[in-house]
């Protein structure tokens, strides 16, 4: 046990002088989305927060927190979005792939394995409705047709709380549609966190880490995220 502790006080140490790696955090045993940070699951994880646009400035009103869990079958991701104003798309479809989702308001992380070929990323993205888009990326050379019409088969969960002007989104994503190796702990992967959030030339952009340049796609600014047991 003392072993264990002084492990898990070197990570967050790590992790707190590092703000380039966030932290995955282990459950033993799957669990249904519920878009709920007080939900049992998720009391008690830690959550990177920010409300920085992709150059670094601060996008005030829209604080984001990112929460993420793993077991042996998944990778699970939260996220708490505080808004100003929805820009939701029309007649939402929850049970099919949503193209151009990302023209809405959305959440989203990629996230990829390979740490030689870094061009090589997948991509999720959810709703605050449970709309949501999964594609391949490979900067490259660049193919949406092809990119949008991979499957990961990961699930979602939107909520929005109008009252207080936050939405909740919650991912599940197979840990076989994003890495080869089994998930392990210590095990790390390529990531960043995003959203978009309003319409027209009030629209938002927020990132964990802030790419310094006009587009989220930009593989050398990822973070890494670190599986902790």
């Amino acid at each position: 046990m003392k072993i264990f502790l002084l492990l898990f006080i070197g990570v967050m140490a790590f992790a707190t002088m590092t703000p380039e790696v966030a932290i995955s955090y282990w459950s033993k045993t799957d669990f249904d989305l519920t878009a709920d940070p007080a939900a049992p699951q998720w009391a008690g994880i830690p959550a990177l927060v920010t409300d920085l646009n992709n150059f670094g400035k601060p996008v005030p009103g829209y604080r984001t927190e990112i929460r993420s869990r793993w077991t042996s079958n998944y990778l699970y991701v939260l996220f708490v979005c505080h808004y100003e104003k929805l820009h939701l798309k029309p007649n939402p479809v929850t049970n099919a792939e949503t193209l151009n989702l990302w023209d809405w308001d959305v959440a989203e992380m990629f996230i990829g394995a390979d740490f030689t070929d870094i061009l090589h990323y997948r991509e999720f993205e959810l709703s605050p409705r449970g709309e949501w888009v999964d594609l391949d990326i490979h900067r490259d050379h660049m193919n949406g047709e092809v990119a949008w019409k991979w499957q990961s088969g990961f699930k979602v969960m939107g909520r929005i709380d109008r009252e207080h002007k936050i939405w909740y989104g919650e991912m599940k994503i197979p840990f076989a549609s994003i890495d080869s190796r089994p998930p392990t702990a210590g095990n790390q992967l390529r990531a960043n966190f995003y959203r978009c959030q309003g319409a027209g030339p009030d629209r938002k952009y927020i990132c964990w880490r802030p790419t310094g340049t006009a587009t989220f796609h930009t593989p050398k600014a990822f973070g890494r995220l670190l599986l902790v047991k």
